[in-house]
Protein backbone atom coordinates (compact mmCIF):
# COMPACT_ATOMS: atom_id res chain seq x y z
CA UNK A 1 0.00 0.00 0.00
CA UNK A 2 1.63 3.46 -0.97
CA UNK A 3 2.07 5.74 2.42
CA UNK A 4 1.19 9.54 1.96
CA UNK A 5 2.02 11.87 4.35
CA UNK A 6 -0.35 14.95 5.30
CA UNK A 7 0.58 17.05 8.12
CA UNK A 8 -1.90 17.59 11.10
CA UNK A 9 -0.71 20.92 12.65
CA UNK A 10 -2.98 23.63 13.05
CA UNK A 11 -2.32 25.33 10.17
CA UNK A 12 -2.60 22.82 7.94
CA UNK A 13 -5.76 21.74 9.40
CA UNK A 14 -6.92 25.06 8.81
CA UNK A 15 -7.04 24.89 4.77
CA UNK A 16 -7.90 21.58 4.98
CA UNK A 17 -5.40 18.90 6.01
CA UNK A 18 -8.30 17.10 7.93
CA UNK A 19 -10.26 16.43 4.76
CA UNK A 20 -7.06 16.21 2.38
CA UNK A 21 -6.17 12.79 4.72
CA UNK A 22 -9.45 11.20 4.52
CA UNK A 23 -9.98 11.60 0.81
CA UNK A 24 -6.36 9.98 0.25
CA UNK A 25 -7.38 7.12 2.68
CA UNK A 26 -10.71 6.92 0.86
CA UNK A 27 -8.40 6.31 -2.56
CA UNK A 28 -6.98 3.50 -0.96
CA UNK A 29 -3.56 5.09 0.39
CA UNK A 30 -2.01 4.57 3.99
CA UNK A 31 -2.22 8.03 5.42
CA UNK A 32 0.53 9.19 8.29
CA UNK A 33 0.14 12.38 9.74
CA UNK A 34 3.52 14.18 10.08
CA UNK A 35 4.19 17.32 11.53
CA UNK A 36 4.50 20.39 9.88
CA UNK A 37 7.83 21.41 8.48
CA UNK A 38 6.36 25.31 9.23
CA UNK A 39 6.30 26.61 5.36
CA UNK A 40 3.21 28.16 6.05
CA UNK A 41 2.98 29.15 2.17
CA UNK A 42 2.60 25.48 1.27
CA UNK A 43 0.77 23.66 3.41
CA UNK A 44 -1.16 21.30 3.38
CA UNK A 45 2.92 19.96 2.40
CA UNK A 46 1.52 16.10 1.25
CA UNK A 47 4.76 13.94 0.60
CA UNK A 48 5.34 10.76 -0.53
CA UNK A 49 8.27 8.53 0.00
CA UNK A 50 10.63 8.17 -3.21
CA UNK A 51 14.34 6.73 -3.58
CA UNK A 52 15.99 9.80 -3.59
CA UNK A 53 13.51 10.95 -0.45
CA UNK A 54 10.59 12.81 0.11
CA UNK A 55 8.88 14.55 -2.43
CA UNK A 56 6.31 17.21 -1.98
CA UNK A 57 3.43 18.37 -3.43
CA UNK A 58 2.02 21.93 -2.24
CA UNK A 59 -1.19 23.63 -1.22
CA UNK A 60 -2.84 20.30 -1.94
CA UNK A 61 -6.69 21.67 -0.82
CA UNK A 62 -9.43 18.20 -0.46
CA UNK A 63 -11.20 18.98 -4.30
CA UNK A 64 -7.01 18.18 -5.62
CA UNK A 65 -6.65 14.65 -4.44
CA UNK A 66 -8.99 13.11 -7.06
CA UNK A 67 -6.42 14.49 -10.06
CA UNK A 68 -3.37 13.70 -8.11
CA UNK A 69 -4.36 10.08 -7.81
CA UNK A 70 -5.29 9.99 -11.42
CA UNK A 71 -2.18 12.08 -12.54
CA UNK A 72 0.01 9.12 -11.13
CA UNK A 73 1.62 11.45 -8.38
CA UNK A 74 2.50 8.37 -6.00
CA UNK A 75 5.06 7.53 -8.99
CA UNK A 76 6.33 10.91 -9.04
CA UNK A 77 4.53 11.76 -12.39
CA UNK A 78 4.57 15.55 -12.94
CA UNK A 79 2.22 17.41 -11.44
CA UNK A 80 1.67 21.21 -11.41
CA UNK A 81 1.75 20.97 -7.15
CA UNK A 82 4.62 19.13 -7.11
CA UNK A 83 7.82 21.06 -5.25
CA UNK A 84 10.18 18.19 -5.96
CA UNK A 85 12.49 16.85 -3.01
CA UNK A 86 12.19 18.44 0.41
CA UNK A 87 15.59 18.65 0.91
CA UNK A 88 16.53 20.78 -2.40
CA UNK A 89 13.89 23.47 -1.40
CA UNK A 90 15.68 26.41 -0.86
CA UNK A 91 13.53 27.68 2.33
CA UNK A 92 14.77 24.49 4.03
CA UNK A 93 18.17 24.23 2.67
CA UNK A 94 19.00 27.51 4.07
CA UNK A 95 18.31 27.14 7.25
CA UNK A 96 20.29 25.78 10.19
CA UNK A 97 17.45 23.51 11.91
CA UNK A 98 18.38 21.93 15.51
CA UNK A 99 15.45 22.09 17.33
CA UNK A 100 13.01 21.71 14.21
CA UNK A 101 15.73 19.18 12.83
CA UNK A 102 13.34 16.47 11.90
CA UNK A 103 9.89 18.42 12.51
CA UNK A 104 7.78 17.13 9.06
CA UNK A 105 10.13 13.31 8.89
CA UNK A 106 7.91 11.89 11.98
CA UNK A 107 4.53 11.30 13.60
CA UNK A 108 4.71 13.53 16.70
CA UNK A 109 3.03 11.19 18.74
CA UNK A 110 5.21 8.53 17.80
CA UNK A 111 7.47 7.42 20.60
CA UNK A 112 9.51 5.11 18.06
CA UNK A 113 9.86 7.71 15.45
CA UNK A 114 11.39 10.28 18.29
CA UNK A 115 13.66 7.50 19.30
CA UNK A 116 14.86 6.81 15.37
CA UNK A 117 15.26 10.22 14.99
CA UNK A 118 17.75 10.75 18.21
CA UNK A 119 15.39 11.13 20.71
CA UNK A 120 16.59 10.68 24.55
CA UNK A 121 20.07 10.76 23.69
CA UNK A 122 19.91 14.14 25.73
CA UNK A 123 18.51 12.81 28.74
CA UNK A 124 20.95 9.34 28.22
CA UNK A 125 23.43 11.70 28.56
CA UNK A 126 22.36 13.82 31.43
CA UNK A 127 21.71 10.44 33.87
CA UNK A 128 25.63 9.74 33.13
CA UNK A 129 26.47 13.17 34.28
CA UNK A 130 24.35 13.85 37.12
CA UNK A 131 22.36 16.39 38.10
CA UNK A 132 25.53 19.14 39.07
CA UNK A 133 27.27 18.01 35.40
CA UNK A 134 24.09 18.56 33.51
CA UNK A 135 23.38 22.21 35.19
CA UNK A 136 27.05 23.05 34.05
CA UNK A 137 26.61 21.76 30.48
CA UNK A 138 23.32 24.01 30.15
CA UNK A 139 25.46 27.01 31.98
CA UNK A 140 28.50 26.33 29.28
CA UNK A 141 26.24 26.26 26.51
CA UNK A 142 25.38 29.91 26.66
CA UNK A 143 21.57 29.06 26.44
CA UNK A 144 19.48 32.05 27.17
CA UNK A 145 15.55 32.14 27.48
CA UNK A 146 13.66 31.77 24.51
CA UNK A 147 10.59 33.67 25.89
CA UNK A 148 11.82 36.95 25.25
CA UNK A 149 13.83 38.09 28.37
CA UNK A 150 16.57 36.35 27.47
CA UNK A 151 18.28 35.05 30.41
CA UNK A 152 20.72 32.71 31.00
CA UNK A 153 18.83 29.36 31.26
CA UNK A 154 22.19 27.74 32.93
CA UNK A 155 21.80 30.69 35.79
CA UNK A 156 18.68 30.17 36.42
CA UNK A 157 19.35 25.90 36.75
CA UNK A 158 22.09 26.95 39.54
CA UNK A 159 19.84 28.97 41.56
CA UNK A 160 16.40 26.86 41.53
CA UNK A 161 19.47 23.30 42.18
CA UNK A 162 20.93 25.19 44.95
CA UNK A 163 17.75 25.90 46.80
CA UNK A 164 16.87 23.17 49.19
CA UNK A 165 13.39 21.55 49.26
CA UNK A 166 11.53 18.55 49.84
CA UNK A 167 9.44 19.40 46.53
CA UNK A 168 10.49 21.70 43.35
CA UNK A 169 8.47 21.91 39.88
CA UNK A 170 9.45 22.45 36.20
CA UNK A 171 7.04 24.76 34.55
CA UNK A 172 6.44 25.03 30.87
CA UNK A 173 5.39 28.63 29.58
CA UNK A 174 3.62 27.35 26.49
CA UNK A 175 1.29 30.43 26.62
CA UNK A 176 2.35 31.49 23.50
CA UNK A 177 0.72 34.74 22.98
CA UNK A 178 2.10 37.41 20.57
CA UNK A 179 0.64 37.78 17.27
CA UNK A 180 2.44 36.29 14.60
CA UNK A 181 4.33 33.84 17.10
CA UNK A 182 3.82 30.01 16.69
CA UNK A 183 7.09 28.10 17.15
CA UNK A 184 6.19 27.07 20.53
CA UNK A 185 3.05 25.69 18.98
CA UNK A 186 4.51 24.44 15.68
CA UNK A 187 7.33 22.50 18.50
CA UNK A 188 4.39 20.87 20.58
CA UNK A 189 2.55 20.07 17.67
CA UNK A 190 5.36 18.53 15.54
CA UNK A 191 8.20 17.03 18.04
CA UNK A 192 6.34 17.44 21.53
CA UNK A 193 8.85 14.61 22.73
CA UNK A 194 11.22 17.09 22.25
CA UNK A 195 9.76 19.68 25.11
CA UNK A 196 9.01 16.29 27.18
CA UNK A 197 12.51 15.37 27.04
CA UNK A 198 13.55 19.06 27.92
CA UNK A 199 11.49 18.93 31.16
CA UNK A 200 12.67 15.63 32.11
CA UNK A 201 16.38 16.67 31.87
CA UNK A 202 15.88 20.02 34.12
CA UNK A 203 13.84 17.81 36.27
CA UNK A 204 16.86 15.61 36.61
CA UNK A 205 18.94 19.05 36.89
CA UNK A 206 17.42 20.63 39.92
CA UNK A 207 15.47 18.01 41.59
CA UNK A 208 12.05 18.14 40.58
CA UNK A 209 9.74 15.51 40.43
CA UNK A 210 6.72 17.52 39.07
CA UNK A 211 6.00 19.48 35.59
CA UNK A 212 3.46 21.58 34.19
CA UNK A 213 3.33 22.80 31.09
CA UNK A 214 0.67 25.72 30.82
CA UNK A 215 -1.01 26.17 27.46
CA UNK A 216 -2.83 28.87 25.97
CA UNK A 217 -6.37 28.27 25.70
CA UNK A 218 -6.29 29.09 21.93
CA UNK A 219 -4.18 26.11 21.23
CA UNK A 220 -6.77 23.08 21.33
CA UNK A 221 -5.23 20.71 18.60
CA UNK A 222 -1.67 21.09 20.33
CA UNK A 223 -3.38 20.18 23.52
CA UNK A 224 -4.89 17.24 21.64
CA UNK A 225 -1.41 16.25 20.51
CA UNK A 226 0.31 16.67 23.14
CA UNK A 227 -2.39 14.78 25.49
CA UNK A 228 -1.18 11.67 23.36
CA UNK A 229 2.11 12.56 23.12
CA UNK A 230 2.78 12.44 27.52
CA UNK A 231 0.03 9.74 27.23
CA UNK A 232 2.50 7.32 24.93
CA UNK A 233 5.52 8.62 27.19
CA UNK A 234 4.24 6.86 29.85
CA UNK A 235 3.23 3.75 28.47
CA UNK A 236 6.69 3.68 27.11
CA UNK A 237 8.28 4.25 30.70
CA UNK A 238 9.35 7.92 29.76
CA UNK A 239 7.65 9.58 32.54
CA UNK A 240 5.89 7.98 35.52
CA UNK A 241 8.05 6.10 38.31
CA UNK A 242 11.92 5.12 37.60
CA UNK A 243 11.67 6.38 34.36
CA UNK A 244 14.27 4.01 31.81
CA UNK A 245 14.87 2.24 35.01
CA UNK A 246 17.20 4.95 36.37
CA UNK A 247 15.73 5.95 39.27
CA UNK A 248 14.03 9.31 37.88
CA UNK A 249 10.24 10.06 38.63
CA UNK A 250 9.24 12.45 36.67
CA UNK A 251 5.69 13.09 35.62
CA UNK A 252 3.62 16.10 33.72
CA UNK A 253 0.35 17.59 33.56
CA UNK A 254 -1.16 19.70 31.31
CA UNK A 255 -2.78 23.22 32.51
CA UNK A 256 -5.09 25.07 30.02
CA UNK A 257 -3.96 28.77 29.98
CA UNK A 258 -6.83 31.36 31.41
CA UNK A 259 -6.92 33.19 27.94
CA UNK A 260 -5.40 36.01 29.05
CA UNK A 261 -1.84 37.61 27.51
CA UNK A 262 -0.75 38.90 30.98
CA UNK A 263 -0.43 34.92 31.90
CA UNK A 264 2.46 34.78 29.41
CA UNK A 265 4.47 36.50 32.41
CA UNK A 266 6.09 34.09 34.58
CA UNK A 267 4.47 35.55 38.09
CA UNK A 268 1.02 35.78 36.66
CA UNK A 269 1.36 32.29 35.02
CA UNK A 270 1.78 30.44 38.38
CA UNK A 271 -1.08 32.19 39.89
CA UNK A 272 -3.28 30.72 37.61
CA UNK A 273 -2.17 27.13 37.75
CA UNK A 274 -2.31 27.58 41.25
CA UNK A 275 -6.39 28.91 40.82
CA UNK A 276 -6.03 32.42 41.38
CA UNK A 277 -6.56 35.21 39.54
CA UNK A 278 -3.83 36.07 36.68
CA UNK A 279 -2.39 38.95 38.45
CA UNK A 280 1.45 39.85 38.49
CA UNK A 281 3.57 39.19 41.59
CA UNK A 282 6.08 41.25 43.03
CA UNK A 283 9.72 40.34 42.60
CA UNK A 284 11.83 39.32 44.68
CA UNK A 285 11.86 36.64 45.43
CA UNK A 286 12.46 34.92 42.53
CA UNK A 287 9.97 31.49 40.89
CA UNK A 288 13.66 29.64 41.22
CA UNK A 289 13.67 30.55 44.62
CA UNK A 290 10.24 30.42 46.05
CA UNK A 291 7.32 29.86 43.09
CA UNK A 292 4.33 27.46 42.33
CA UNK A 293 2.79 26.91 45.51
CA UNK A 294 5.27 28.75 47.09
CA UNK A 295 8.29 25.65 45.90
CA UNK A 296 11.63 26.57 44.07
CA UNK A 297 10.54 26.61 40.30
CA UNK A 298 12.49 26.22 36.79
CA UNK A 299 9.66 28.45 34.54
CA UNK A 300 10.85 28.27 30.83
CA UNK A 301 9.37 28.93 27.18
CA UNK A 302 9.08 25.87 24.94
CA UNK A 303 11.72 26.41 22.53
CA UNK A 304 13.98 26.60 25.57
CA UNK A 305 13.19 23.82 27.03
CA UNK A 306 12.98 21.96 23.41
CA UNK A 307 16.64 23.06 22.95
CA UNK A 308 17.92 21.31 25.94
CA UNK A 309 18.05 17.72 24.57
CA UNK A 310 20.00 18.39 22.15
CA UNK A 311 22.62 20.39 24.44
CA UNK A 312 23.28 17.22 26.26
CA UNK A 313 23.47 14.90 22.92
CA UNK A 314 25.56 17.00 21.02
CA UNK A 315 27.98 18.65 23.90
CA UNK A 316 27.62 22.35 25.29
CA UNK A 317 30.50 23.86 22.69
CA UNK A 318 28.77 22.29 19.50
CA UNK A 319 26.00 24.74 20.52
CA UNK A 320 28.22 27.14 21.71
CA UNK A 321 29.95 27.46 18.65
CA UNK A 322 26.29 28.27 16.89
CA UNK A 323 25.02 31.55 16.59
CA UNK A 324 26.80 35.36 17.17
CA UNK A 325 29.03 36.35 20.35
CA UNK A 326 26.67 35.72 23.83
CA UNK A 327 23.51 35.40 21.25
CA UNK A 328 24.72 31.11 21.19
CA UNK A 329 22.34 28.67 19.13
CA UNK A 330 19.27 29.32 17.07
CA UNK A 331 16.35 30.64 16.88
CA UNK A 332 12.71 29.38 15.32
CA UNK A 333 12.44 33.18 13.84
CA UNK A 334 8.29 33.39 12.34
CA UNK A 335 7.65 35.73 9.64
CA UNK A 336 3.87 36.84 9.62
CA UNK A 337 2.12 39.67 8.40
CA UNK A 338 2.25 41.05 4.84
CA UNK A 339 4.77 38.82 3.56
CA UNK A 340 5.21 36.69 0.85
CA UNK A 341 6.54 33.66 2.51
CA UNK A 342 5.17 32.97 5.70
CA UNK A 343 6.34 30.77 8.49
CA UNK A 344 9.15 29.23 10.19
CA UNK A 345 12.69 29.61 9.88
CA UNK A 346 15.28 28.65 12.14
CA UNK A 347 18.75 29.68 11.78
CA UNK A 348 21.41 30.63 14.07
CA UNK A 349 21.82 33.78 15.05
CA UNK A 350 23.70 36.67 13.47
CA UNK A 351 21.88 36.62 10.16
CA UNK A 352 20.34 39.94 9.39
CA UNK A 353 16.84 41.39 9.00
CA UNK A 354 17.25 42.01 6.12
CA UNK A 355 18.33 38.16 4.43
CA UNK A 356 15.39 36.81 6.69
CA UNK A 357 12.61 39.03 5.07
CA UNK A 358 14.06 39.02 1.57
CA UNK A 359 15.60 35.89 1.18
CA UNK A 360 13.30 33.62 3.55
CA UNK A 361 10.00 35.60 3.10
CA UNK A 362 10.60 36.68 -0.54
CA UNK A 363 9.38 40.48 0.22
CA UNK A 364 5.71 41.31 0.60
CA UNK A 365 2.49 39.68 -0.14
CA UNK A 366 0.88 42.20 -1.69
CA UNK A 367 3.92 43.26 -4.00
CA UNK A 368 4.35 46.29 -2.25
CA UNK A 369 7.66 48.00 -0.59
CA UNK A 370 8.57 47.26 3.30
CA UNK A 371 7.70 50.07 4.96
CA UNK A 372 8.42 48.58 8.30
CA UNK A 373 8.21 45.05 10.51
CA UNK A 374 7.52 44.90 13.74
CA UNK A 375 9.89 42.58 15.97
CA UNK A 376 9.45 40.83 18.90
CA UNK A 377 5.54 40.73 19.31
CA UNK A 378 3.06 43.42 20.38
CA UNK A 379 5.39 45.46 22.75
CA UNK A 380 8.58 45.04 20.16
CA UNK A 381 10.12 47.96 17.94
CA UNK A 382 9.19 48.44 14.95
CA UNK A 383 12.13 48.09 13.01
CA UNK A 384 12.67 50.72 9.70
CA UNK A 385 14.14 49.91 6.19
CA UNK A 386 17.45 51.68 7.02
CA UNK A 387 17.92 49.22 10.04
CA UNK A 388 17.41 46.12 8.11
CA UNK A 389 21.05 44.93 7.90
CA UNK A 390 21.23 44.69 11.36
CA UNK A 391 22.22 41.63 12.73
CA UNK A 392 19.59 39.38 14.33
CA UNK A 393 21.51 38.59 18.02
CA UNK A 394 20.24 40.32 21.41
CA UNK A 395 23.02 42.48 21.80
CA UNK A 396 22.96 44.29 18.14
CA UNK A 397 19.23 44.81 18.14
CA UNK A 398 19.33 45.94 21.90
CA UNK A 399 21.74 48.85 20.47
CA UNK A 400 18.80 49.99 18.10
CA UNK A 401 16.84 50.07 21.03
CA UNK A 402 14.52 46.96 19.78
CA UNK A 403 14.01 43.33 21.23
CA UNK A 404 14.13 39.65 19.50
CA UNK A 405 11.74 38.67 22.24
CA UNK A 406 10.06 35.19 20.92
CA UNK A 407 11.19 36.01 17.31
CA UNK A 408 7.83 36.80 15.52
CA UNK A 409 8.07 39.23 12.89
CA UNK A 410 5.52 40.97 11.45
CA UNK A 411 5.64 43.02 8.38
CA UNK A 412 4.04 45.82 7.00
CA UNK A 413 3.94 47.39 3.63
CA UNK A 414 3.99 50.67 2.73
CA UNK A 415 -0.28 51.31 3.18
CA UNK A 416 0.28 50.71 6.81
CA UNK A 417 -0.98 53.40 9.29
CA UNK A 418 2.03 53.67 11.56
CA UNK A 419 0.11 56.05 13.91
CA UNK A 420 -3.08 53.35 13.87
CA UNK A 421 -0.20 50.79 15.28
CA UNK A 422 0.74 53.41 17.92
CA UNK A 423 -2.89 53.54 19.16
CA UNK A 424 -3.39 49.78 18.85
CA UNK A 425 -0.13 49.40 21.35
CA UNK A 426 -1.94 51.31 24.36
CA UNK A 427 -5.14 49.72 23.31
CA UNK A 428 -3.71 46.33 24.07
CA UNK A 429 -1.82 47.35 26.82
CA UNK A 430 -5.23 49.01 28.17
CA UNK A 431 -7.00 45.60 27.44
CA UNK A 432 -4.82 43.07 28.17
CA UNK A 433 -3.36 44.33 31.55
CA UNK A 434 -3.50 42.42 34.48
CA UNK A 435 -5.03 46.06 36.56
CA UNK A 436 -2.62 45.57 39.53
CA UNK A 437 0.07 48.35 39.31
CA UNK A 438 -1.17 51.65 38.16
CA UNK A 439 1.58 53.13 35.61
CA UNK A 440 0.12 50.26 33.57
CA UNK A 441 -3.27 50.47 34.23
CA UNK A 442 -3.67 53.80 34.14
CA UNK A 443 -0.94 54.90 31.88
CA UNK A 444 -1.80 52.44 29.05
CA UNK A 445 -5.76 54.69 28.96
CA UNK A 446 -4.31 58.16 29.09
CA UNK A 447 -1.24 57.10 26.34
CA UNK A 448 -4.26 56.12 24.00
CA UNK A 449 -6.16 59.64 24.74
CA UNK A 450 -2.76 61.62 24.20
CA UNK A 451 -2.10 60.17 20.94
CA UNK A 452 -5.76 60.71 20.10
CA UNK A 453 -5.79 64.50 21.19
CA UNK A 454 -2.01 64.82 19.33
CA UNK A 455 -3.63 63.49 15.96
CA UNK A 456 -6.72 65.53 16.32
CA UNK A 457 -3.90 68.85 16.45
CA UNK A 458 -4.78 69.29 20.17
CA UNK A 459 -1.72 71.33 21.51
CA UNK A 460 0.82 69.30 19.78
CA UNK A 461 3.82 70.38 21.30
CA UNK A 462 2.42 69.74 24.73
CA UNK A 463 1.11 66.61 24.44
CA UNK A 464 4.22 64.97 22.76
CA UNK A 465 6.08 66.49 26.07
CA UNK A 466 3.37 64.55 28.40
CA UNK A 467 3.50 61.47 26.31
CA UNK A 468 7.09 61.72 26.86
CA UNK A 469 6.90 61.94 30.71
CA UNK A 470 4.18 59.04 30.83
CA UNK A 471 6.54 56.31 28.64
CA UNK A 472 8.80 57.36 31.76
CA UNK A 473 6.32 56.54 34.52
CA UNK A 474 4.99 53.38 32.24
CA UNK A 475 9.05 51.78 32.06
CA UNK A 476 10.38 52.98 35.79
CA UNK A 477 7.26 52.47 37.13
CA UNK A 478 5.49 49.00 36.17
CA UNK A 479 5.26 45.78 38.10
CA UNK A 480 6.42 44.03 34.73
CA UNK A 481 7.19 43.93 30.79
CA UNK A 482 3.41 44.35 30.41
CA UNK A 483 3.16 48.30 31.52
CA UNK A 484 7.45 48.60 31.16
CA UNK A 485 7.31 48.01 27.80
CA UNK A 486 4.28 49.54 25.83
CA UNK A 487 5.93 52.18 25.44
CA UNK A 488 8.93 50.66 22.96
CA UNK A 489 6.93 50.45 19.93
CA UNK A 490 5.48 54.14 20.25
CA UNK A 491 8.81 55.30 20.76
CA UNK A 492 9.89 53.66 18.00
CA UNK A 493 7.19 54.96 15.39
CA UNK A 494 7.52 57.98 16.88
CA UNK A 495 11.61 58.17 15.81
CA UNK A 496 10.65 56.65 12.15
CA UNK A 497 7.46 57.99 11.33
CA UNK A 498 6.22 61.25 13.56
CA UNK A 499 4.94 62.77 10.22
CA UNK A 500 2.18 60.47 10.40
CA UNK A 501 0.96 61.12 14.26
CA UNK A 502 -0.01 64.64 13.45
CA UNK A 503 -3.39 64.90 11.33
CA UNK A 504 -5.47 67.77 12.47
CA UNK A 505 -9.21 66.59 12.39
CA UNK A 506 -8.11 62.56 12.47
CA UNK A 507 -8.88 60.97 15.18
CA UNK A 508 -7.24 57.75 15.73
Amino acid sequence: MKIVYVPRDTASVSVGADEVADNFATAGFKVIRNGSRGAAWLEPLVEIDTPDGRVGFSCVRPQDVAGLVDNDFQNNAPHLRDVGLIKNIDYFKKQNRQIFAYAGDTDPVSIADYIQYGGFLGLKKALELGAENTVNMVFDSGLRGRGGAAFPTGIKWRTCAAIEAKQKYVVCNADEGDGGTFSDRLLMESNPFALIEGMLICGLAIGANKGYIYLRSEYPLSKTILTEAIANAYKANYLGKNIANSGLDFVIEIRIGAGAYICGEETSLLNSIEGKRGVVRAKPPLPAIEGLFGQPTIINNVITLASVPDILAKGAAYYAALGSGKSTGTLPFQLAGNVKRGGLVEVEFGLTLRQLIEDFGGGTYSGRPIKAVQVGGPLGSYIHPDEFDTPLDYESFAAIDGAIGHGGIIVFDDTADMAAQARFAFTFCEVESCGKCTPCRIGATRGGEILDDISAGKNVEANFELLDDLFETMELGSLCAMGGLTPKPVRSLLKHFADEFIDKGKVL
